[in-house]
């Protein structure tokens, strides 16, 4: 069968999961400008922009032939949770009725998940249904691990060519990857073609590093953010996201005495830090992006750009919060609405401000630090 899903990174993950089930990949053209504006011509005027770019997806790669969509669901009173639905109802509509799979958080419907899941395994024993899984999730961690490298590098490499070239040679090196050994060694050629970049040097004192945190599609798909990753990384900022897909399986995938055996519990201790502004559950990604805010305060990040996405009733309220939270911890937050009309150039602007100022209060800190110890 012909199976497609939504396109936001890391995309080779869907791929493989898709493959390796023996199925046939329709993998969505990387969002243009085109795409979002065909999702917002079908869309409520008034939907999340996720929603409107991912239904533009759908309809690439419905165009290209794919007979099945696979996606996630959500649960909560986040609106994501009804985006399967929605867009199932607009693209019959259109002439599309299409099959969807939408995968929940096993924790929600475990029967449910598992006859879906018996759905995709068509031949394969439960044996080997359970190797796949293993080998995606081992799939997703080595590709996030690789990629957190390559922000880091990025800040002082000499030529931002240089990560955009390797980074291609990375995933089609992943793409060829299909069991446990295999990606350990495309995990050990990405290290190498990493350590490879040409690189100046920077005293450790004056690295600047900045969390990204927000809705986790537009955290994700650098195609919706500007590549803030890249504008970061060529303006001498290391990065880190709150949201890697690998940690996502963590939270919604493994049960909990799984996650706390393994230490894979990483995204209950940050909500655990939010409910200090959040008390209850708002929906969508709303406690995380608190509770990380904290945390890379609390592990020295010098700032953090939080991505929000116009329709998102959650991020809209961590908005509000977010000018008590720089108060109470002293981390700076620069908070950007995306939609279909953010313009680039201006958020790129707001972004070199915001590095500008980081860089100011650092330096001008430990100068006055120097001056005092000076004197002593």
């Amino acid at each position: 069968m012909k199976i497609t899903f939504p396109h936001m990174s890391p995309v080779p993950v869907y791929k493989k999961l898709v493959e390796l089930l023996g199925h046939e990949p329709i993998v969505p053209p990387r969002p243009t400008q085109e795409t979002i504006d065909l999702g917002v011509k079908y869309s409520p005027e008034f939907a999340c922009f996720p929603l409107k770019v991912i239904l533009g997806s759908y309809i690439e790669a419905i165009r290209m032939g794919a007979e099945m969509i696979l996606t996630s669901g959500g649960d909560g009173p986040c609106r994501a949770g009804y985006y399967a639905e929605l867009h199932k109802r607009i693209l019959a509509k259109l002439g599309y009725n299409m099959d969807f799979i939408i995968f929940d958080s096993v924790f929600i419907n475990f029967r449910d998940f598992m006859r879906k899941l018996k759905i995709l395994k068509g031949d394969l024993t439960a044996g080997e249904v359970v190797k796949v899984l293993k080998t995606v999730y081992r799939f997703s961690q080595s590709l996030d691990r690789s990629e957190k490298k390559l922000q880091i590098i990025r800040a002082y490499s000499l030529s931002s060519k240089d990560c955009d070239t390797a980074w291609d040679k990375i995933n089609r090196i992943y793409d060829k990857a299909y069991s446990y050994s295999d990606i350990d060694s495309a995990e050990s050629r990405a290290s190498e073609l990493i350590e490879g970049i040409p690189v100046f040097r920077v005293k450790e004192e004056n690295k600047i590093r900045v969390g990204i945190v927000g809705e986790i599609y537009v955290v994700l798909e650098s195609s919706v953010n500007m590549e803030i990753e890249k504008v970061l990384g060529r303006l001498g900022a290391e990065t880190e996201r709150s949201q890697y897909l690998s940690e996502w399986i963590d939270r919604y995938m493994l049960p909990s005495f799984i996650r706390k055996a393994y230490k894979k519990d990483k995204l209950d201790k940050i909500e655990a830090k939010g409910e200090d502004f959040i008390k209850i559950n708002i929906g969508g990604h709303a406690k995380e992006t608190v509770g990380f805010i904290k945390d890379f305060r609390d592990r020295g990040f010098d700032g953090v750009i939080h991505l929000m996405p116009f329709g998102c009733l959650p991020e809209l309220v961590t908005q509000t919060i977010v000018p008590s939270i720089t108060e109470k911890t002293g981390m700076p937050v620069l908070t950007m609405p995306i939609d279909e009309q953010t313009g680039n150039t201006n958020n790129i602007t707001r972004i070199e401000a915001f590095i500008d100022l980081i860089k100011s209060k650092k330096f001008t800190a430990a100068r006055t630090a120097g001056s005092a110890a000076g004197s002593v």
